[in-house]
């Protein structure tokens, strides 16, 4: 067939019973250790994958691809967040009580290279099969993600040839057990779905890497979930802005800062029901507002166009039941 969209979708009608196949993953994130990090690791492990963890000690949410070169990693300061290490600890090392799981004292791009450069070769010989950025305690949809560690991580790897997938979800995950494990499980589900496209090949095309995004559920609700395959578009849930007094920002305020008058930036969250004719309908962070899981391929510089991109977006769609 010379149309590699019809072959795709021929393929997926006529393939084999879907049949798991173990990778090494390397999972990072921007956040450090959290609930959501340590439930992905251990669901991604029960389903039988070899996972290595690599995270920033302290929360490194908004650093971008940031990489501070040339600096001496020294003893902790203080300690890690979700103790990891403590106060006077080197500035890298292993996680206590959990099995091939690290953190570094820098920014998550780092800790990322952590796992691709000095660990990975360790473990396995060579590069991860995959790697998994997250989930992250809160969403990363639109124009934001410029500056996600999160989906950065993701880009880092594009770089490296690793396929990568950026995942994300609701802020009401911080330090909630029940939802992170729901969590995990969406996204264990997704890697088999990848995992399944190709049999004996990457999970996703040479290339290109997914955003993707949980909305806010409540518990036992995530089940219920619908899929949708989304573009980056022009809809943002949340704009970010500098102002010169941080205490007239409503969202500032509500953080302790409402007698604070110094300039910083502040955001402001927008609604579905800003959208306006013009809004591209399958903007990520309008479908996710409607209470979908969103999943935007994307490639090195986030969006893509090319017939891969097609494909995938099509395997994606049958798969997941995804809209």
């Amino acid at each position: 067939m010379k149309n590699p969209l019809a072959f795709l979708l021929f393929a997926g009608a006529t393939a084999m019973p879907w049949s798991a196949s173990a990778m090494n993953i390397l999972l990072s994130n921007d956040d450090g250790l959290s609930a959501n990090a340590k439930a992905l690791k251990s669901a991604l492990e029960a389903a039988g994958h070899n996972v290595v963890m690599s995270v920033p000690c302290q929360n490194q949410s908004g650093k971008g691809a940031a990489i501070n070169f040339l600096t001496p990693i020294v003893p902790l300061a203080k300690a890690c967040v979700g103790s990891a290490a403590s106060a006077g600890a080197p500035g890298l090392g292993p996680i206590s009580g959990l099995n091939d799981a690290y953190y570094v004292d820098g920014t998550p791009i780092m800790a990322l290279m952590y796992g691709l450069d000095v660990v990975a070769p360790q473990r396995w010989s060579g590069a991860p099969d995959l790697i998994i950025s997250g989930p992250n305690e809160g969403q990363n949809l639109g124009s934001i993600v410029i500056s996600s560690g999160t989906v950065s991580n993701a880009q880092f790897a594009l770089t490296r040839g690793i396929p990568a997938i950026a995942v994300s979800a609701d802020i009401n995950t911080t330090k909630n057990d029940a939802l992170a494990a729901e969590v995990a499980v969406l996204t264990v589900q997704l890697v088999e779905k990848l995992d399944s496209r190709r049999p004996g090949k990457p999970p996703l095309p040479k290339g290109y890497a997914l955003n993707v995004n949980y909305p806010k559920f409540e518990l036992g609700q995530s089940s219920m979930l619908p899929w949708t395959v989304t573009r980056f578009g022009n809809f943002d849930s949340m704009d970010v802005h500098f102002v010169a007094d941080l205490s007239t920002d409503p969202i500032a305020a509500s953080y302790g800062l409402g007698n604070v008058h110094l300039p910083g930036v502040a955001v402001s969250v927008h609604t579905a029901d800003e959208a306006n004719p013009t809004t591209d309908r399958k903007s990520e962070a309008l479908k996710s507002l409607q209470g979908y899981i969103t999943l935007t391929p994307m490639e090195n510089g986030y969006q893509v166009s090319s017939m891969e991109a097609i494909q995938l977006t099509a395997y994606l769609k049958k798969a997941l039941k995804a809209k």
